[in-house]
């Protein structure tokens, strides 16, 4: 299914960058290599502490395309694109699908966590494209 098992050196780098949204999210700050995305921190400064999450989007390595997941929260069911880095184990990384939230809160809070989870092959990936931080209840 993947397209390009046999190149390793982009799955250590999607690895490597992964890894580092993990470990800024799980607040290991001091630990913490420099180089996740656009900024070694959570939030808009170093000291601002509020936020838990650097949302992300991954996209296919055949299509080019985001990869969606569908969810079930409550009674609704969707799809999204959205999602939360929770575990890395390799090369395979376990995402927390997060939902749009649509409600009078959404500017605060622009995503819900939705409690459903995937693992994808990193070999699978071509890009992460790094959200702004922002904080999601319940993670």
């Amino acid at each position: 299914m993947c397209c390009n098992d046999e190149e390793k050196s982009r799955g250590n780098c999607l690895t490597d960058i992964l890894d580092t949204i993990l470990c800024l999210q799980e607040k290991k700050d001091s630990v913490c290599d420099d180089f996740g995305c656009d900024k070694p921190f959570l939030g808009p400064s170093p000291n601002f502490i509020c936020y838990n999450t650097r949302p992300i989007n991954l996209y296919n390595c055949c299509t080019g395309e985001l990869w969606t997941f569908s969810y079930t929260l409550g009674a609704t069911t969707g799809t999204s694109s959205t999602f939360r880095v929770e575990n890395l184990d390799g090369n395979c990384c376990t995402c927390r699908i997060l939902a749009a939230n649509t409600s009078s809160t959404a500017s605060e809070e622009p995503w819900i966590n939705t409690g459903n989870f995937f693992t994808i092959n990193l070999n699978c990936v071509s890009a992460i494209k790094c959200l702004a931080d922002t904080f999601v209840s319940g993670v």
